[in-house]
């Protein structure tokens, strides 16, 4: 061993595994260093991947040619589709996984990826040399030099739990916390702060009344989260149950509000406004009676589950003494309480897009230390900080995503250009071209990007090209068959809808909302045969298929606005203008815009504090 390396990677979970597994993946000779082999890609909350906005990334991961997609259905014991009710661009897939078999397959990926190799280790100290980063000295006292280095630390970095009043320091549950980056990365002017999240009790399956609860099962169809067809869940599905808190579990609770660590003062950060704690709930929400907890396995072979619903950071026995005035779990077992853990960030406005840090060139950011909570959210950082460490190696162009591209574009955005105050979650409302953001499409957005990047193969590539050629020929019969009265209207009278009076294109029968081209085809035996005769992936190409007719408008109406405001993100500002002596904006703005630094006009309009006409004056003075 010699110790050398193209990159670094600190840190094996989510953000971590997924930026190790990228840069070598584009052919870096890269190494992920991990205080404990036997944790890469531990799920430290919640055993599940996707939800809300979060689906959508890990599909724009899988897209990419990334890892989690292919690992979270390998390790699925359950998988459902949110917010079917609404329309697609709220769709959000959700995986409960095997946290065992997760981490195994995590382990069986980055432990067989070729350039990439494994150390055992904490990172102390990084090695800077005039503001470039040259590699890191490790808690062992061994020095490794890299041109590049990611720091994905999670919640180690001086990670302090708290159990009620009791304190131990780790970055999580038994495992040890990370000193030193910190304080160095300080001293070389980041600007850091503290944030707080929390996990709840795990309990025994074998104490639970599932009786007392409903059942919720999981989707039995095509969707999962990878596109590569050769991906499949392998394990057994299992259900998720639903039970409720009480008055008297909140009178149980309110018993303990004196010693909690979130109303003492003992806690001083912030915690995640849309993950709160049950204890923040009952005072947040105080004319709440009920609040809803899914039981969730943990695995096929293991008892264990975990109350998603239920994070608290309150004393052993008020947790316990809550827990059983819940309905089915009157007997309940713990393996072990909730807690909270404080753990340090870094201001992600020091970020360029790239997640390189402004300061210390070939040194990235990703994951938490941005401030960001979530494992989805982290890896789509990993997979980024992965492209641009490897870029910087190898003379490659600086490689990001735009806001009306994808949700990872969203994130490092909102990151980079607004800051956080709060653990940043992903919401679909924070995507304002989320049309053209759907979890069906990811893969026709990205996959060609990163295929002439290097980083999604010829296979990936091959599959995309034969979905694309197949949508495109059932889109061309769709638009151009035509349908005649007396072929469709007994289908329709039977259904009680309305006839047609006149002839029609098929298109126009599938924009009605009580139709679907499956429907269709069980009348019109041309279009049975055309979809009988998709080879690859039909119920996915169906499925996009129809949601392009029945949104054509709103997408086209969406791209138009895309289009348009692109012509902000394409006039270059940063080291244009001197904003000390702009005395026609704002002192706000220039105090923000010399902050940030933005790169473009566009970047500097979305700034917080930036108002329209501080934008029109910079195009003035840009002369545009």
């Amino acid at each position: 061993m010699d110790f050398k390396y193209d990159i670094i990677v600190v840190g094996a979970g989510h953000a971590g595994c997924e930026a190790a597994c990228t840069a070598a993946n584009l052919g870096s000779k890269t190494l992920l260093i991990t205080m404990d082999m036997n944790k890469i890609g531990q799920m430290s909350c919640n055993p599940a991947v996707g939800g809300i906005a979060k689906g959508q990334i890990v599909r724009e991961i899988d897209a990419m040619g990334g890892q989690m997609g292919i690992v979270t259905d390998r390790s699925a014991i359950q998988f459902r589709m949110l917010n079917r009710s609404k329309g697609p661009a709220m769709w959000s897939p959700r995986s409960q996984s095997d946290r065992k078999r997760f981490m195994e397959e995590w382990t069986k990926t980055v432990s067989n990826t070729p350039n990439l190799y494994l150390w055992q280790d904490t990172v102390i100290e990084l090695m800077v040399e005039n503001n470039e980063i040259k590699g890191v000295k490790t808690l062992l006292g061994v020095t490794m030099k890299a041109q590049a280095v990611i720091l994905t630390n999670g919640t180690f970095l001086n990670g302090l739990l708290h159990f009620g009043k009791t304190q131990i320091i780790g970055g999580r549950i038994s495992e040890p916390a990370s000193f030193g980056l910190t304080e160095q990365l300080k001293s070389l002017g980041f600007a850091a702060g503290r944030m707080k999240t929390g996990t709840p009790c795990r309990v025994d399956a074998r104490s639970i009344n599932f009786h007392a609860m409903t059942e919720q099962k999981g989707d039995d169809d095509f969707h999962k989260f990878s596109y590569l067809d050769t991906v499949k869940r392998e394990l057994k599905q299992m259900s998720c149950w639903i039970t409720y808190t009480n008055e008297q579990t909140h009178e149980e609770l309110r018993k303990g509000l004196k010693d909690s660590p979130l109303y003492n003062g003992q806690i001083k950060s912030i915690g995640p406004r849309y993950c709160p704690s049950i204890e923040t709930k009952i005072v947040t929400f105080a004319d709440k009676n009920a609040h809803q907890l899914f039981i969730e396995p943990e695995g096929v072979d293991s008892q264990e589950y975990y109350i998603n619903g239920f994070s608290s950071s309150l004393p052993l026995q008020i947790q316990l003494n809550a827990l059983k005035t819940v309905k089915g779990l009157e007997n309940i077992q713990l393996y072990r309480p909730g807690y909270a853990i404080e753990y340090d960030f870094f201001d992600p406005t020091q970020l360029l897009h790239t997640l390189e840090t402004k300061r210390i060139k070939n040194l990235f950011f990703a994951g938490q230390i941005n401030g960001t909570t979530g494992y989805e959210e982290a890896a789509g950082q990993g997979l980024l900080a992965g492209i641009n460490a490897h870029q910087n190696c190898h003379g490659g162009a600086p490689f990001t995503f735009g806001r009306d591209e994808s949700y990872i574009g969203v994130l490092v955005d909102d990151l980079v250009t607004k800051g956080v105050d709060e653990p940043y979650r992903m919401f679909t409302s924070r995507a304002e071209y989320r049309i053209l953001l759907r979890q069906d499409d990811a893969d026709m957005r990205l996959t060609e990007r990163s295929y002439e990047l290097g980083l999604a193969k010829a296979d990936r590539y091959q599959l995309l090209l034969q979905k694309k050629e197949q949508q495109a020929a059932l889109l061309s019969f769709i638009r151009n068959y035509s349908v005649k009265p007396a072929q469709i209207n007994p289908f329709l009278e039977a259904r009680d809808l309305t006839e047609l009076r006149f002839g029609c294109k098929l298109n126009d029968l599938i924009l009605r909302p009580q139709l679907g081209i499956y429907d269709l085809a069980e009348a019109i035996p041309e279009l049975k045969t055309k979809i009988d005769n998709i080879q690859i992936q039909p119920e996915e190409v169906i499925e996009s298929t129809e949601i392009i007719i029945k949104y054509s408008g709103y997408i086209d109406r969406e791209k138009q606005i895309a289009e348009k405001l692109h012509r902000l993100e394409d006039i270059p500002l940063k080291g244009r203008i001197d904003y000390q002596k702009v005395n026609s904006i704002s002192t706000e703005a220039r105090q923000k815009l010399m902050k940030i630094e933005p790169e473009t006009i566009g970047q500097a309009a979305r700034i917080p504090g930036i108002s329209p006409n501080d934008v029109n004056i910079l195009l003035v003075l840009l002369g545009r």
